[in-house]
């Protein structure tokens, strides 16, 4: 069969990879180019890249995407961030007794986050600030039932 310019081209293709990986010196890749250009069947070629692989032998290392290339990854989302969220959040359900516990889950969490680096940095914050609001109310509350006690005796 008659060989098309593409089949003399995938031929040269394996001969520079051949001629890459070291597989032929200088002057037997020169001397095998020129006689694939010059082939007239695929037999020819066939018999030019006989003793090389079918292309680019895969060499050990990187394989798959680089690192630079892919998403970046999320840190994982501290708990008692979650948590401190969560009970600051119940503080108008349960008239504000999950308020303290709020309190001290977001300052944990918040200690934990700057060391380890994991995220939730927003929920830690919303349960402190949700819980010390419920904490102040309280503080408020009790301060006033406690005048209004010592003003009526």
């Amino acid at each position: 069969m008659l060989a098309s310019h593409a089949d003399r081209e995938r031929a040269v293709d394996v001969l520079r990879a051949g001629y890459g990986e070291g597989r032929l010196e200088k002057g037997e890749f020169d001397t095998r180019v020129g006689r694939a250009y010059a082939a007239r069947t695929v037999g020819e070629l066939a018999s030019l890249v006989a003793d090389l692989p079918a292309g680019p032998v895969p060499q050990p290392g990187v394989v798959g995407v680089p690192r630079t290339f892919l998403p970046a990854r999320r840190p994982r989302t501290n708990g008692k961030a979650v948590a401190a969220a969560v009970c600051g959040l119940l503080c108008l359900p349960t008239i504000g007794l999950t308020g303290l516990p709020a309190v001290v889950l977001g300052h944990a969490a918040r200690s934990e986050i700057r060391h380890s680096g994991e995220g939730g940095e927003g929920l830690a914050i919303t349960g402190l600030v949700l819980g010390w609001l419920s904490t102040g109310v309280w503080a408020l509350v009790l301060t006033l039932l406690i005048l209004a006690g010592l003003a009526t005796s």
